[in-house]
């Protein structure tokens, strides 16, 4: 069976050893980390955003993750944590001057230096690419490297002047422990909205309440203070009410008698005013006609003559 026409074998075709544990190219995964979207594999463009745990990606294919969270794309567990495009930041990355691109591999022959990256810190001037550390502030998207932070100390952002905390340094693309710590950062600040939201709640229910309670109590006052300001009613309603006041009044005279009524009824002649002030009433002697200026019986007009 088998070594036929004098083959030899040897010993590792026959002893089935341990597998070795095959190793990942560094500059491979360094190259795909820092130049490619870890959602959708295609090469990093502007806009260019990250999550709160430091991973890369393009916006688009976020919003289009979002949009369609299929079971079927495995590459969505890398993503899972990433609930809406609140969750993450746009960066505000700094161009590599000495970044060429592909503007002189015309013939495809263009040897790539890994070591070359787009992207730089804009205080120190370290290249993005892998092989230093570097972090973003969530409050502003600028990104800058580690050291530079280290270096020079400040509680405000050195390109655009915002302040942050320890909380919001978000290091990209870093280890599993950077991971974890940020992981956990993460899970107590959307649990710390969750229960602001929380308390908010019960607050604006007992302010609606509370302005309830006092637009009844305020209710009677207002509308009686109202009153004069409301629309004017119809002309049929204006006058049933005021001949409704006019019979009430008239009543209220007549049951409290004709006393008061006589009493304001009193001749001009009686008074003590001048004889001119006088002559302007009728009741004066000057203003009566006599027989002959009197009206005729076929004018019934009593100034007509």
């Amino acid at each position: 069976m088998g070594c036929d026409g004098g083959t030899i074998p040897k010993r590792h075709e026959l002893v089935k050893g341990p597998k070795k544990v095959e190793k990942v190219d560094k500059d491979a995964e360094l190259v795909a980390q820092w130049n490619y979207c870890t959602l959708s594999q295609e090469i990093l463009r502007r806009p260019i955003v990250a999550c709160e745990l430091g991973r890369l990606y393009n916006k688009d294919a976020v919003i289009e993750f979002l949009l369609d969270k299929s079971a079927e794309k495995a590459l969505g567990k890398a993503a899972s944590h990433i609930r809406s495009i609140k969750n993450v930041t746009e960066l505000r990355l700094s161009d590599n001057p000495a970044w060429e691109g592909d503007k002189g591999n015309t013939k495809g022959d263009k040897h790539d230096d890994l070591q070359r990256a787009r992207f730089i810190c804009p205080v120190v001037g370290l290249e993005m690419n892998g092989r230093h550390r570097f972090c973003f502030l969530r409050c502003c998207g600028c990104v800058f490297s580690e050291r530079a932070l280290k270096e020079i100390k400040a509680e405000v952002c050195h390109t655009c002047g915002a302040a942050f905390q320890e909380d919001d340094i978000i290091v990209l693309n870093g280890t599993k422990e950077d991971v974890e710590l940020l992981k956990r950062r993460m899970e107590e600040r959307r649990l710390r909205a969750k229960l602001e939201k929380k308390s908010k709640k019960p607050k604006t229910a007992e302010c609606v309440s509370k302005a309830g309670v006092t637009d009844d109590s305020a209710g009677p006052s207002k509308v009686k203070a109202g009153r004069p300001e409301e629309a004017e009613p119809d002309p049929k309603e204006k006058k049933s009410t005021l001949a409704s006041r006019g019979t009430a009044a008239s009543g209220g005279a007549g049951k409290a008698g004709k006393a008061p009524c006589a009493a304001l009824k009193r001749s001009i002649a009686d008074s003590e005013e001048s004889e001119t002030y006088k002559s302007i009433f009728t009741s004066h002697s000057s203003a009566k006609r006599s027989k002959e200026e009197s009206a005729h019986w076929v004018t019934h007009t009593s100034y007509c003559f």
